[in-house]
Order: structure tokens, then C-alpha cells, then sequence
């Protein structure tokens, strides 16, 4: 590959991820050259600068855009608790008793006491007894699966899990993949490889992040229990959101004690920032000396403690996930009413399939002109072909919020002249 024979326009991010014959200077040069060839088309919306916080209307530094305010459909504040004033109170009260950091590692002087109480209060959430938290929810899961998978374990993971885990499990030399929800193709790996390893560990998501759809935990379980492998589950985007009382898509399927490590973020629902796994308690206590993301880097700041008060929020204002999902209907039905195809969202991601990163990049540049901020996901984040547009709600979002996201798709339907994406 070289500056010759790379179609820029067409290029992904997967093409500078190796090209061949090119050195660290060489690529990075490379990668410069299609930012610059997408920008000069307005299709290069990452990054984009935001002048205000995780709200339903955002401000942006878009020189040239005629809008002031936009429309934002990017954060994962599903229930707006990072405007919370009781959660922001609880940051800063603990900001000022502590200081701004913990500056060490939670093995050798960075383990405080609002760290212990955040670690209790997630735990009880899941209705468990320990966890362990890490600085982000990434790291919550790659760390603790190439802790737990050496070269005698067999990872056996969802398509569609979080590329967290992926890189997790890819330390481990056994990994088979399953087709994205398929309950056969599980099975088959399980029959075929029970047994063979010292261990199996299924691994899913509990709502997948871009097909926005539910794990048949249920299902699953069964299997697990039926071949003798252990679960994981990444529920980040399920707390919440799903099940009666918001605690994701375990209390979905009254599975409280049938998945063996439970991994989640503070930084969706819970509006802050961190990630934490919940297991039996020796389980915990292996990995807070044996996963080494935790143990090597600083332990998270003493704001984090705004995650408690996150957690009561959820059972104190029940009404936010109410409107969130009052939100989630009104927008999904309006987008049908459009002719637009939302995949099997069952969840407050909201993906609209176009099937074509270049009609992707097309579509979120004219939703900026309508003042609307989308996100443009293409490959390697999913295949070429299930290329979409992702939004994903709040309970904060009004319904002229969502009229105007409505009109905006309909003002790009009619600009680009086309009746239905393909």
C-alpha cells in the first residue's frame, strides 16, 4: 500500500491500522492525507469540539456551520444524571475533602475509602457481595480477561461484544466466535469444544452497543449451565435502561446469580467516568492483584464518589427512564413513519442503517447543516454493509427535540432525493 494506490475517499480506518512497507512517520503521513481529503468534503465529523456538557442541545466549534446550538444524539447520558445538581454536588463535595486525585495505585496507597463505598454500592446494586473498580469501563474488560484466559481456556465470545473484550481474550490463543444472538451456533461450540479446556467462558454484551439489541441472557444461561461454561457479561449499556428498576438485562431475565462476572461503566447512565466488574468475592480479590490494568495504574478520583449518589438517583426518580422510554417510541415511530430502518433497537440506541460509509459521511454533514449531531459508524466498528447512522437518546430530550431531529432526516431524504436507504 502507498499514497498511490490508497482511494482516500474510500479508505476506512482499518487501512492505517499496518500498511505495508511503512514506518510509524510514514503512516501517521498517510493517515494526515485522508483526514484532510474528508474534511475538504465536511464528511469528517470525530472529534468535533463541544463548548458545553453532556445536554440535549449542545454548542460546537464548527467555524462555517450556520447553526449555534445543535441537536445531540452522542452522548450515552441516558438518564442525565451528569447534570444531576445532587450527583455534581457529590462530586465536588468529595472533590474537596479528598483533593483531585488519588494519586497512586489502589494496591500501594491509592485505595480510599469512597472507592470502597462505590465498590459496596455497585455491588449491591447487582444484588452481589464485591467488586472491583477500574479507571475506565474498557479496562474493566480487557484487563480482567487476560487475567482470568491463559492458553488453557477457551473464550468463546458474542460477534458483536465490545472491542474491549476482544482485545481481552485475544491473549488467550483459543477464541472461537459466535454469530451475533445465534443460540445454535453457540451450542455447537460448546458441544464441540466441552471438555477440551481447562476452562470455557462465554462472553456477551448485555444491549450490544451497535446492532442496539438484547442478549437472550436466558438462553444463554441455559447453555452455560447445560456445557459447563462460565459467563461474562458487559451490560454498560443496559443499567439503567432495561428491566424493572433499571438494573440492566440480568434483572430482564431474573438471572441475579447465573452470570458469573457482571462488567459495566460509570460513564453511560451513571454519568461520570470508570468501570467496575462484579463477581464472587475471592474471584475479586484474585484480580485486584492479578489484573494488571488495576494494578498499575492510578486508582480513579475522589469525584467518583458521585456514583453513589447516581445509583439512589435510579430508584428515586423512576420517572427519568419513564420519559426516556416515552422518548425511545416517539422517535423510533417517527423514523418508521420516514421509511428509515432502525435494525432491531430494543434500547436507547438508536442506529438508522444506510449501508454505506460514503453515504454515512454524507448524511451526518447535512444533519450538522439541519443542527442535528449524529454519529457516523462504519468499518472496522461494524461491517461495510451495515454502515448507520447512531443516535442514542436521554430522558432529556424533549419531543421538539425529537421533532426536530424528525425534520432534519426528512429535509436529508428529500436533499439527497432518495426514498429509502440501501
Amino acid at each position: 500500500m502507498n499514497n498511490t494506490t490508497l482511494d482516500l475517499a474510500a479508505a476506512s480506518f482499518k487501512d492505517f491500522e499496518n500498511p505495508q512497507g511503512m514506518n510509524m512517520y510514514e503512516k501517521a503521513s498517510l493517515f494526515h492525507d485522508y483526514i484532510r481529503n474528508w474534511k475538504s468534503r465536511g464528511h469528517w465529523n470525530f472529534r468535533q469540539v463541544g463548548l458545553s456538557g453532556a445536554l440535549p442541545e449542545v454548542e460546537l466549534d464548527l467555524p462555517g456551520n450556520p447553526n449555534l446550538t445543535f441537536v445531540s444524539v452522542v452522548s450515552n447520558d441516558y438518564l442525565g444524571l451528569s447534570q444531576h445538581p445532587a450527583v455534581k454536588a457529590a462530586a465536588i463535595t468529595a472533590t474537596d475533602r479528598y483533593g483531585v486525585g488519588a494519586t497512586a495505585s489502589p494496591a500501594i496507597g491509592g485505595q480510599m475509602e469512597f472507592h470502597r463505598v462505590v465498590e459496596e454500592k455497585i455491588a449491591r446494586f447487582f444484588r452481589r457481595d464485591a467488586a472491583i473498580l477500574f479507571t475506565t469501563g474498557y479496562t474493566a474488560n480487557s484487563a480482567s480477561m487476560q487475567a482470568l484466559l491463559k492458553k488453557e481456556d477457551l473464550a468463546i465470545a458474542d460477534a458483536a461484544v465490545h472491542a474491549s473484550m476482544i482485545e481481552g481474550i485475544k491473549y488467550t490463543t483459543n477464541v472461537k466466535t459466535f454469530l451475533h444472538n445465534n443460540m445454535e451456533h453457540l451450542e455447537r461450540i460448546l458441544k464441540t469444544n466441552a471438555g477440551k479446556y481447562r476452562s470455557m467462558m462465554v462472553i456477551v454484551d448485555g444491549v450490544y452497543s451497535q446492532p442496539a439489541d438484547l442478549c437472550p441472557l436466558a438462553d444463554v444461561v441455559s447453555l452455560c449451565k447445560k456445557y459447563g461454561a462460565f459467563l461474562a457479561m458487559d451490560d454498560a449499556h443496559g443499567v439503567g435502561v432495561i428491566g424493572e428498576t433499571g438494573r440492566g438485562v440480568i434483572e430482564l431475565h431474573n438471572a441475579w446469580n447465573d452470570v458469573d462476572i457482571i462488567t459495566g461503566t460509570f460513564s453511560k447512565t451513571l454519568g461520570h467516568l470508570g468501570g467496575y466488574l462484579i463477581a464472587k468475592p475471592h474471584l475479586v480479590q484474585y484480580l485486584q492483584f492479578q489484573a494488571a490494568q488495576h494494578i498499575f495504574s492510578v486508582a480513579a478520583p475522589p469525584s467518583i464518589a458521585c456514583v453513589t449518589r447516581a445509583i439512589d438517583v435510579i430508584d428515586e426518580e423512576p420517572w427519568r427512564k419513564e420519559r426516556l422510554w416515552k422518548n425511545i417510541h416517539y422517535l423510533k415511530a417517527g423514523l418508521a413513519r420516514l421509511g428509515l430502518d432502525t435494525g432491531k433497537s430494543a434500547s436507547a440506541i438508536i442506529p438508522v442503517m444506510t449501508g454505506s460509509p460514503g453515504l454515512n459521511a454524507e448524511i451526518c454533514r447535512l444533519l450538522l447543516e439541519a443542527g442535528v449531531y449524529a454519529n457516523q459508524i462504519a468499518y472496522p466498528a461494524v461491517s461495510l454493509k451495515q454502515a448507520r447512522i447512531r443516535m442514542s437518546l436521554t430522558a432529556l430530550h424533549s419531543f421538539e427535540d425529537l421533532d426536530r431531529i424528525l425534520n432534519a432526516w426528512e429535509w436529508v431524504k428529500t436533499k439527497m432525493n432518495i426514498k429509502n436507504f440501501e
